[in-house]
C-alpha cells in the first residue's frame, strides 16, 4: 500500500510523539488520507474492536505510527467528535464515545443449556482458605529475594530449578518432614501432577496404586502407557503385603495422610513398602500432600527417610500456600535425577523463577513457618466446628480423616450417597462423593460417603456452609428411627476424631 504526500502539510512530523498506547489501523481506499483514517476508525468501533470507552492514542502519536501530518489525525479526531463516534475532554484525552453497540444478525438458537444452581459454598476437599494467603509477608520476601538476585537469575531458567530454593528445601524438608537429600538431588516442578507426570515419562511396568485416590493421579500414569494396579485400604491404609502379587514396579502412596479416607499408613507397612522397594529394584512415589497439616497426634516423618535412594519424595505448596504458585518438588534417588531432567527437557517451562526466589526466602525467613502455624490453628478451630455441628444434628453420620489435613470424610448410611449429592446441590453446596475415589478395578466392596474440604470457605461463611450441609444429609436409618420412638437415645458418634481400625500385621 503506497502513501504519497500531497503538499508540505502532509509531511510526516520529523519528531517523535513521545508516548501513547498502540493502535492497528489500515489506511486503504480512496479519498483523502484524512477520510481513509476516519473511515478505519468508523469500521473499528462498529465492528465492535475498540470498545466504547476505549482511549485514543494523542494524535501525535498516531501521525508518527501512521506516517501521515499530526493536522490529518487532529483534523479526523475533531470531524469523528461532531459525528458522535467519538468523544473529548480536556485532561482524558480522545476516548470511543459510549454509544449503543451495532446490532448483531440473528444467530439461529440452539436447544436451551440446563441452567445451573449457583455454587453458595466450597466444600471441595484439599484446598486452602484462598484469603488467608499472607499476602504482606509475600510481598516483603518477593522484594528482599528480587534485590539479592544475581542477573543470571533472569536468564534462561534451569530445570532443576533455582538453587537458592533448592538449598532451602533441603535443610527445610530435613527439619520439618525427617527427608534426606542434596540440592543436587531436588528438582522443582510445578505441583505433584507434573512430578507425576515426568515419572510417568521414566519408570516401566505397572504401577500399585491405593484403591481409595485421586483418579486424575491415576489417568496420568495410564496417559504414560502404565497400567495401575489398586491395593486394598484400611484403617491402616494401604495393604502393603498384596504387593508381590501385583508385578508392578512402582507404587504410589499417601502414607502421612491417606487420601481421601484418611489415616496414616502403620508403621510395620511404612517398613514393609520400603523391604519390598530394596528386594525387587522398585521404586516408592511417596506423595506429602499436606504433610504440614497435624491436629490431634505427632507429625508423621516421610517414609522418604527410610531409604533415600529408593523413594520418591513429591510435595509442594498447593495446601500449605496456595495452589495459584504452581510449586512444587520432587525428591530423587541419585539414579533417577539425570532421567528426569532429560524428561523435564533442557530448560524451566513451569515454575516461575521470581516465585522460587520467593519462596525460598519466604521458607528461609521463618514466614513460612509462620504461616503455617497460623493456619493449623485456623483448620483445626474449623475441623472442631464441622466435628460438633454433626455429631448435633447429625449423629448417625461417623466422620472420619479428621486428624489431619484439610478434609473430612462422612460416612452415610448405604444407598445414600447420590441422593445426599443431589441434596447438596440444591444447597449450593460444591463437595465430593466418596464412591468416585474408588479404582474401578478395585475388590472392594464400595462405601457411601461425602468427601469434603473444611479449608476452603473463609471464617465468615463457614457456619453458613455447615448450615447448608445438615440441611443436605440423609436421614437416619428406619431401624435408628424405631429405636428413638421406643425410648432409647438414638446412637452418637463419640466426638472427637475417629480411631484408626487395627491393621492387619502385614
Amino acid at each position: 500500500m503506497q502513501r504519497s504526500w500531497v503538499n508540505s502539510t502532509d509531511a510526516p512530523d520529523p519528531e517523535p510523539a513521545g508516548t501513547g498506547s498502540d493502535l492497528h489501523l489500515e489506511l486503504s481506499g480512496e479519498g483523502s488520507l484524512r477520510n481513509q483514517l476516519m473511515q478505519a476508525l468508523r469500521t473499528s468501533i462498529d465492528s465492535g474492536r475498540l470498545a466504547p470507552g476505549t482511549r485514543l492514542p494523542p494524535y501525535r502519536a498516531l501521525a508518527v505510527d501512521l506516517g501521515i501530518a499530526r493536522n490529518t489525525v487532529a483534523d479526523a479526531y475533531a470531524e469523528l467528535v461532531e459525528e458522535g463516534w467519538l468523544s473529548a475532554r480536556q485532561g482524558s484525552g480522545t476516548r470511543v464515545a459510549r454509544r449503543a453497540a451495532p446490532l448483531q444478525p440473528d444467530r439461529p438458537r440452539g436447544p436451551a443449556r440446563p441452567t445451573h444452581r449457583r455454587t453458595e459454598h466450597d466444600l471441595m476437599p484439599s484446598s486452602p482458605d484462598a484469603s488467608a494467603f499472607p499476602r504482606t509477608a509475600w510481598i516483603g520476601a518477593a522484594r528482599r529475594a528480587l534485590a539479592a538476585a544475581p542477573h543470571d537469575a533472569f536468564g534462561v531458567g534451569d530445570p532443576r530449578g533455582r538453587i537458592e530454593l533448592r538449598r532451602t528445601l533441603t535443610e527445610y524438608l530435613a527439619r520439618v518432614r525427617g527427608v534426606r537429600t542434596a540440592p543436587d538431588r531436588i528438582i522443582v516442578c510445578s505441583g505433584f501432577a507434573h512430578g507425576l507426570e515426568l515419572l510417568g515419562k521414566v519408570l516401566t511396568g505397572p504401577v500399585a496404586v491405593e484403591s481409595y485416590g485421586l483418579s486424575f493421579h491415576r489417568d496420568i500414569l495410564v496417559g504414560a502407557g502404565l497400567a495401575t494396579v489398586p491395593l486394598t485400604v484400611d484403617g491402616g491404609g494401604a495393604r502393603i503385603e498384596e504387593l508381590p502379587g501385583t508385578g508392578a514396579r512402582a507404587v504410589l502412596l499417601t502414607p502421612a495422610h491417606q487420601f481421601p479416607t484418611g489415616g496414616p499408613l502403620h508403621p510395620e507397612r511404612r517398613a514393609a513398602a520400603v523391604d519390598w522397594a530394596r528386594a525387587t529394584g522398585g521404586v516408592l512415589i511417596e506423595d506429602d500432600y499436606d504433610g504440614e497439616f497435624r491436629y490431634d497426634r505427632q507429625p508423621v516423618g516421610a517414609v522418604q527417610g527410610l531409604d533415600p535412594d529408593r523413594i520418591v519424595y513429591i510435595g509442594s505448596a498447593s495446601k500449605s500456600l496456595s495452589p495459584a504458585l504452581r510449586l512444587g518438588w520432587m525428591v530423587l534417588p541419585g539414579w533417577l535425577v539425570d532421567d528426569v531432567l532429560a524428561a523435564k527437557g533442557p530448560r524451566e517451562m513451569w515454575s516461575g523463577v521470581t516465585d522460587q526466589l520467593t519462596l525460598a526466602e519466604f521458607i528461609g525467613s521463618g514466614a513460612y513457618d509462620r504461616h503455617l502455624r497460623r493456619m493449623r490453628l485456623i483448620y483445626r478451630r474449623r475441623r472442631d466446628q464441622l466435628a460438633a455441628r454433626l455429631a448435633q444434628e447429625a449423629p448417625h453420620v461417623k466422620v472420619s480423616g479428621v486428624a489431619a489435613g484439610l478434609h473430612a470424610v462422612l460416612e452415610l448410611p448405604r444407598d445414600t450417597e447420590e441422593a445426599a449429592l443431589r441434596a447438596a446441590r440444591r444447597q449450593g453446596l460444591a463437595l465430593d462423593g466418596l464412591r468416585p475415589y474408588l479404582h474401578p478395578e478395585s475388590s472392594m466392596t464400595p462405601r457411601d460417603g461425602l468427601v469434603l474440604g473444611y479449608g476452603t470457605p473463609p471464617d465468615h461463611a463457614f457456619a453458613a456452609a455447615l448450615d447448608a450441609l445438615c440441611l443436605a444429609l440423609p436421614d437416619p436409618p428406619q431401624e435408628e428411627e424405631r429405636e428413638g420412638t421406643r425410648g432409647e437415645e438414638p446412637p452418637r458418634r463419640r466426638s472427637g476424631v475417629e480411631a484408626p481400625q487395627a491393621p492387619q500385621t502385614p
